[in-house]
């Protein structure tokens, strides 16, 4: 797998400039229990509006039980589906509509993806690769697995060692090696009033 590190504007910590999104995953080596362990360990540790911890994870593997994995993996799109059935995790990241006492919780979806990213960087820190995916069908994979109501399934996410990109449809091996690209920073980050570029 090609190292691509950020290129930053000023320095940050080497784990998120070494965290990106790979589609090349060995096929041949499982992710042992204790790394999974650790990668749940650390999404359940995120920040949550009054501690609700709103998420919700399913997690696949294939090296134990690979008909479940395969019913997860059928619900991705198939330019995912791809790539994606290399990697030997997959999981699914949901959000709680309400607290546990019944009223909405607006930030649900916004807690997820804080314990989505430390399950991400804990991939990375741990030499794994990782890649969230959007393209999926979310009644399909409710239904698969008799989730109920009132949990939205916003992510699905693969997780592995390093492939070699050379296994990639040649579509998806030019994907792989090309530059990682951010906006520049004024675009997306407003100081003192909205549209007011953030200047260092």
């Amino acid at each position: 797998m090609q190292d691509k590190p950020a290129t930053t504007g000023t320095p940050i910590h080497e784990l998120l400039a070494r965290r990106w999104s790979p589609r090349s995953f060995d096929s041949r080596r499982p992710v042992a229990r204790e790394a999974l362990h650790a990668l749940l360990e650390a999404a359940r540790w995120a920040p949550s509006c009054s501690a609700a911890e709103p998420w919700r994870f399913l997690v696949w593997d294939r090296d134990r039980d690979a008909a479940a994995w395969e019913r997860a993996a059928a619900c991705l799109d198939a330019s995912n589906r791809e790539w994606a059935e290399r990697a030997p995790l997959l999981f699914a990241g949901f959000a709680a509509a309400n607290f546990d006492n019944g009223k909405p919780n607006r930030w649900s979806q916004h807690d997820l993806g804080a314990a989505t990213e430390n399950l991400l960087l804990q991939a990375t820190a741990l030499g794994l690769v990782a890649h969230p995916m959007g393209g999926f069908d979310a009644a399909a994979l409710g239904a698969a697995f008799a989730v109920p109501e009132g949990f939205a399934a916003l992510a699905m996410i693969v997780v592995g060692h390093p492939g070699d990109a050379a296994a990639l449809s040649p579509r998806n091996q030019e994907r792989e090696r090309a530059a990682r690209r951010r906006r520049p920073l004024a675009e997306r980050f407003f100081e003192g009033s909205w549209g007011q570029g953030f200047e260092p």
